[in-house]
């Protein structure tokens, strides 16, 4: 088993923040929801080990991606309201955020049902898990109608002239110019949304012309809560 490298770990902006603790980090990331980068920086201290620990449980590679993609998204909503000190642990007096992370992803790896594999089509390398996180916190800024034309071009490929035939078929009238339009403006809206910290990581190294491009990767990840 190889684990995998993740890019976004040799920012800049990550490794300023190596010299924190672990609580330091936790305490960071509950002050300052606006920013990424603290969430960025648990991810990437301690991958190797959800990654271990998944890898070494489910058989198939394609499912041990998706479940990894799966758990961080769950820790990241859970990250939030940790509190270390209430937590009960049977190993330690003081639990930690090491310990806590391996408990969490040993309960996902025992709940989450996951699907067959010829059914997943996430690849880790395309999207890793903290861009999920945010693109789809990013995504709940859309207007329903910006969010289904967005995912039908983005997802299933569809062209404006097809969505726009789907939309009056479900009785809005609208034109392909104005599908391609709206498309446009949703790429503008996600970017908008994104934490500042995390546009830098993962989009400034494309050109503006580029960027909305960078949400493609994200495509074929679930959005609804995972279970």
């Amino acid at each position: 088993m190889q684990i995998p490298k993740f890019p976004e770990c040799n920012h800049a902006i990550v490794t300023s923040l190596e010299h924190h603790s672990d609580q330091e980090l936790l305490v960071l990331f509950q002050r300052h929801p606006d920013a990424g980068k603290y969430f960025l920086a648990i991810f990437c201290r301690y991958s190797p080990i959800v990654y271990s620990l998944i890898h070494h449980s489910v058989r198939s590679p394609a499912q041990a991606d998706y479940l990894f993609a799966i758990t961080w998204r769950h820790l990241y909503y859970e990250l939030g309201g940790l509190n270390l000190h209430f937590q009960n642990s049977p190993e330690a007096e003081n639990p930690t955020l090491q310990s806590w992370l391996i408990q969490v992803t040993a309960i996902c790896i025992n709940r989450v049902e996951l699907p067959p594999v010829e059914s997943i089509q996430y690849s880790l390398r395309e999207a890793s898990p903290p861009l999920w996180c945010f693109v789809e916190q990013a995504l709940e800024q859309l207007q329903p109608a910006q969010r289904l034309m967005l995912l039908l071009s983005q997802t299933f490929h569809w062209s404006e002239t097809r969505i726009a035939a789907y939309l009056q078929a479900e009785g809005q009238i609208i034109a392909p110019a104005e599908v391609r339009r709206q498309i446009e403006e949703s790429h503008q809206i996600l970017e908008a949304a994104l934490p500042q910290d995390i546009a830098a990581v993962y989009l400034d190294r494309l050109p503006a012309s580029d960027r909305a491009g960078e949400f493609d990767k994200t495509a074929d990840l679930p959005l609804s809560p995972a279970s």
